[in-house]
């Protein structure tokens, strides 16, 4: 059975990890000629977070968000990326975790690629980790790209036959 990925789908919080994990789909889309998604998910937790009121109504709303995160994620494709691959970018709202989870699901997902940000002990057992989350109830494999300093041995790696080809 050959190893081949269709539909690959990259989940973006815009940190330097999204920007490796992103840089680790990109090779991969080249590399079997797969679709790539992105996908920002708005944290539905963060926007209502303020302490009064009157900080709940100065947030803007997701359908005020959306023009311009849709355009940010347009904007880390390149005109080689658009015309290399098939690419759609995607803005949701919701627990980030559950949102990736859901369109690896209905979008029928062969590979989600996201980073992590390697936290300390204490911040991952007061926040956790949606890359974890993610881990352990994703419909499909999930790599997980921890440093953005991975980036340029993700291309060398990726492109070696070696890297690909089934063990004998």
């Amino acid at each position: 059975m050959a190893l081949a990925f269709h539909k690959i789908l990259v989940p973006i919080d815009f940190s330097d990890t999204a920007d490796a994990a992103l840089h680790y789909g990109k090779e991969l889309a080249r590399l079997f000629a797969a679709e790539l998604h992105l996908l920002h998910v708005l944290d539905d937790r963060q926007m209502f977070a303020g302490s009064s009121e009157w900080a709940a109504l100065s947030v803007p709303t997701f359908q005020q968000q959306e023009p311009v995160l849709r355009d940010r994620l347009e904007r880390m494709l390149t005109a080689e990326d658009r015309a290399r691959l098939a690419t759609q970018v995607h803005v949701a709202e919701g627990h980030p975790s559950s949102v990736i989870r859901r369109y690896a699901t209905e979008g029928g997902f062969e590979l989600i690629v996201m980073g992590t940000h390697g936290r300390g002990f204490l911040e991952h057992m007061l926040m956790g980790s949606v890359a974890e989350q993610v881990v352990r109830a994703a419909p499909c494999p999930v790599l997980t790209i921890r440093h953005h300093r991975q980036k340029v041995a993700a291309s060398e790696a990726l492109l070696r036959p070696a890297a690909i080809a089934p063990a004998h």
